[in-house]
């Protein structure tokens, strides 16, 4: 497990602390018994998850194992394709 780089990506964080902050917000509605508040922290939770996941798209996230990086694969000098 150390050897991989999972969830060191600007997505991934982004995505998290996202999260987090909706988790925050609809645990203090929770104790405070305030409905509407508590839903706002779900919408801001499910938000993270859609900015995380269009980072990812938009390429700041980690790439899947085995795709092609785009383009051609580099050559060595001296060698033409």
């Amino acid at each position: 497990m150390a050897g991989n780089s999972h969830g060191h990506t600007l997505a991934a964080w982004t995505g998290v602390t996202i999260v987090f902050i909706g988790f925050c917000v609809s645990g203090v509605f929770t104790v405070l018994a305030q409905p509407v508040g508590f839903v706002a922290g779900l919408v801001v939770i499910a938000a993270g998850g859609v900015v995380g996941l269009l980072m990812r798209a938009a390429g700041l996230g980690q790439s899947k194992p085995g795709a092609k990086s785009g383009g051609r694969k580099a050559q060595p000098q001296g060698q033409a394709s």
